[in-house]
């Protein structure tokens, strides 16, 4: 086995070195019997607890759990997949083509690192992948005494913390990025240690690990909670909306990525709602309403950035086509698509925490991740994860012929010659898989399917909960399956009887994808394992990439000569224009990545300094240290700083926040003696922290009173901040076009936000500690109501 070409010298002689001696322990562990092997875990945990040192265990841990795959799975990981765990255990990413077993390969390293006790997690990028990898695991982990834990959505069922406690508890976790991510950010909202649950994160291993780490990181992860006034203009702007023109009533930019009204527009608008300025400063919510609903009319379009599903406005990934649980637009536009496509108008919640998958995973100690395409993003891999990616080989050569793409003028030339070839191919018996870009356009491939009597299934985010069944199918002689990109990830489609000798699964791609590693997941579903197998692409000039990404000349080309079309693909010209437009488009998202990650240094520095001081606050043990009466003082000196104070002001400020009940007279409130004033107002809120102390008996009692006004203070405030900021985020995108640096704006202005978190947080845990009411119940336990 050549490997030699695989990374560079040092790396490859560091794991040539452990292959061998894994490769010389097998004999050894072959002769063991069951009791002996199972046995070996405790012995390992031993040693690691002794010398701290899991490369030392490397080798016997590989060979132990090999060993035990190969009695409990029937399966027995070849050198390529020993080579892959010791990647991955190194903190890299294997590069695996389809059909490798990245699924088995991962049980090596999650087994060695699951011996020190501390967290081990698998992502994958979806539900379907997580729930089915942890089962077919799950005997193998146990064989060798360690506990596996499935972290997925349970519906709309609401799982408690201590069930996701008790799961993050497990030696090792799979779940899913948004799962994991989301869990994080609810953990982190938690009031009390009863209700937080995740673990200190330690080792994880990321299956798709590019479409993850890259494609998923260009939407942050947001929680949203306590709904604004919901507003009553989506609907009635909504059919403002549809009575515009297209250069008539409102424009859009070349790469219709925005829009804008016209002036003819404006004047519509301030007729239908009969205002004279619409751009007067009174009208500012008008005016965003109209934006949105354009927006949700230009620039999102139905079965390609969402379904509706249930009644219900779901989310699609661009990536991969399945529906983006848990995700909603922010600002408005989630609402305004639900006024477009006329269903149940959802609340419109506030930002209460976010986070970036590039921040989420650097609080690992140890990241690694396998994929089949991430070589090609390795730079920016290394940027950003600092992890390399190093390429396995295959365990048998790939034979799959990749044909060179077709390129066609228009859209109906295109779906005419993928049918012929289709219609060629299923009558040898050859399966197919037809893979789309959009739901939209599978379903137009099936309704074509249905004219030429070609049974077929179809798979999309309509029909997700399918998606086993059909790729169990979708190998098999005579089957023709039309995919979204949903196909193109973790799916392990299996050649029927016979198929082989017909030259295997043939992936014909309708459309050019985002971008090369989603065009080579594809491309992967065919010729897995040294299988035979065929893919070919279709192209339009009318296909998304090509008009977003190309240039002037060949719209005006299309223009042109879309009317009286040749009939025939394009020449050699056309392929590079698209494949240079497909280049583009890696690059936009490149660029936009970065863009996602530059925005969230500001958060990520405030969130980590948060997310510290609660924690700080929940797990505090014995007496509470925290210096309440330094946080009240300083925040009446700086009260007492305030220009103009009078003595009506001082009163306002004592009724506000130290007392309901304090009587003092105005003459005594002398603003020109502020130490002899500010000596007053630590009098009065002495003595409201005085009456709390009648209530609360024990140190522990009042440990808790005074942790409890303190995070209070923290998360309202917090909750106000992430929304802030969120809010600043979207306007500061829209000076880019006034020539401004919208991350530098936004840094600037998210540090004056911080300064008056602070000072609005330093308040409120003053109002909670002092205008609290305590009341105790008949089981002699506390109520606290807060002002």
């Amino acid at each position: 086995m050549k490997i030699s070409n695989l990374v560079d010298q040092k790396d490859y002689r560091q794991i040539h070195r452990q292959l061998n001696k894994i490769n010389h322990l097998a004999p050894t562990m072959a002769e063991l019997s069951d009791a002996q092997l199972q046995a070996k875990t405790a012995e390992f945990k031993e040693r690691y607890h002794q010398t701290h040192d899991l490369d030392s265990l490397l080798p016997e841990a590989f060979a132990t759990i090999r060993e035990a795959a190969k009695r409990v799975l029937k399966m027995y990981p070849y050198d390529v997949q020993v080579i892959g765990g010791i990647i991955m255990h190194m903190g890299n990413i294997a590069e695996m083509k389809t059909g490798e077993g990245k699924t088995l390969t991962a049980v090596m390293p999650l087994y060695l690192n699951a011996l020190s006790g501390e967290s081990t997690i698998l992502v994958t990028p979806n539900e379907y992948l997580a729930s089915r990898d942890a089962e077919e695991m799950k005997p193998l982990y146990e064989f060798l005494g360690l506990s596996l834990g499935c972290r997925v959505s349970d519906g709309e069922r609401r799982i408690e913390p201590e069930e996701k406690r008790a799961i993050y508890q497990k030696d090792i976790v799979y779940t899913t990025n948004a799962v994991l991510g989301f869990d994080y950010l609810i953990d982190n909202l938690a009031e009390n240690a009863t209700k937080k649950f995740m673990p200190d994160f330690n080792y994880v291993i990321i299956d798709e690990a590019d479409a993850i780490l890259l494609d998923s990181a260009q939407t942050p992860l947001i929680i949203s909670g306590a709904p604004r006034v919901q507003s009553n203009l989506y609907e009635l702007v909504d059919n403002f909306v549809v009575t515009l023109k297209e250069d008539e009533g409102y424009s859009l930019d070349e790469k219709r990525e925005g829009v804008w009204l016209t002036s003819a527009g404006i004047d519509e608008a301030e007729r239908y709602f009969s205002v004279e300025d619409l751009y007067d400063s009174k009208h500012t919510e008008l005016v965003k309403h109209i934006e949105l609903a354009l927006k949700a009319h230009t620039l999102f379009e139905n079965e390609k950035e969402y379904v509706v599903r249930a009644g219900k406005v779901c989310l699609l990934d661009r990536q991969d086509g399945r529906i983006l649980e848990m995700t909603k637009l922010q600002g408005g536009q989630h609402q305004a698509l639900e006024a477009k496509e006329h269903v149940e108008i959802t609340p419109n919640m506030r930002a209460m925490a976010s986070i970036t998958y590039q921040n989420l995973f650097k609080l690992f100690k140890k990241t690694a991740g396998m994929s089949g395409t991430a070589k090609t993003q390795e730079d920016e891999l290394i940027d950003v994860y600092q992890m390399k990616v190093l390429q396995v080989p295959t365990n048998n050569p790939v034979q799959r012929v990749d044909e060179p793409d077709e390129v066609y003028l228009t859209l109906p030339e295109k779906l005419r010659a993928s049918m012929e070839l289709v219609k060629k191919l299923h009558a040898t018996g050859q399966p197919i898989l037809l893979a789309t870009g959009s739901v939209e356009l599978s379903e137009i491939y099936s309704q074509l399917l249905l004219a030429e009597k070609i049974p077929h299934n179809v798979l999309n985010a309509y029909n997700d909960a399918k998606e086993a069944q059909i790729i169990k199918e979708a190998g098999q002689y005579g089957s023709v399956t039309v995919a979204t990109s949903m196909a193109g990830r973790g799916t392990d489609i299996k050649l029927g009887e016979g198929v082989a000798k017909l030259g295997g699964l043939a992936v014909i791609g309708t459309e050019k994808m985002l971008n090369k590693r989603m065009e080579l997941q594809l491309r992967g579903r065919a010729g897995r394992q040294g299988d035979p197998g065929f893919s070919k692409f279709f192209v339009s000039l009318e296909d998304e990439i090509v008009q977003k990404y190309s240039g002037k000349k060949i719209e005006k080309y299309w223009r042109k000569h879309k009317d009286d079309p040749p009939n025939r693909p394009l020449g050699a010209r056309y392929r590079r224009i698209v494949q240079n437009a497909q280049v583009v488009s890696e690059m936009s998202g490149e660029s936009q990545r970065r863009l996602v990650l530059s925005f969230d240094e500001s958060v990520k520095t405030q969130r980590e300094m948060i997310y510290q001081q609660r924690n700080d606050f929940i797990f505090q043990k014995g007496e509470f240290s925290y210096d309440i009466m330094g946080l009240i003082e300083k925040d009446i000196v700086a009260f007492l700083k305030t220009p103009d104070l009078d003595a009506q002001a001082v009163k306002r400020y004592i009724f506000d926040n130290l007392s309901y009940t304090a009587k003092i007279s105005s003459k005594k409130l002398d603003v020109t003696q502020p130490d002899k004033l500010k000596e007053i107002l630590l009098g009065i809120a002495q003595n409201e922290l005085r009456k709390k102390d009648k209530f609360l008996k024990t140190a522990a009692q009042k440990a808790d009173f005074y942790r409890l006004c303190l995070l209070k203070a923290i998360d309202t405030s917090w909750i106000e901040e992430v929304d802030t900021l969120e809010q600043l985020k979207n306007l500061t995108l829209a000076r880019t076009s006034s020539q401004r640096n919208p991350v530098f704006e936004y840094h600037f202005e998210a540090q004056k936000a911080y300064q008056v978190m602070r000072q609005n947080m330093r308040r409120l845990a003053l109002q909670n500690l002092l205008l609290s009411t305590i009341t105790v119940k008949k089981d002699g336990s506390l109520d606290i109501y807060f002002a």
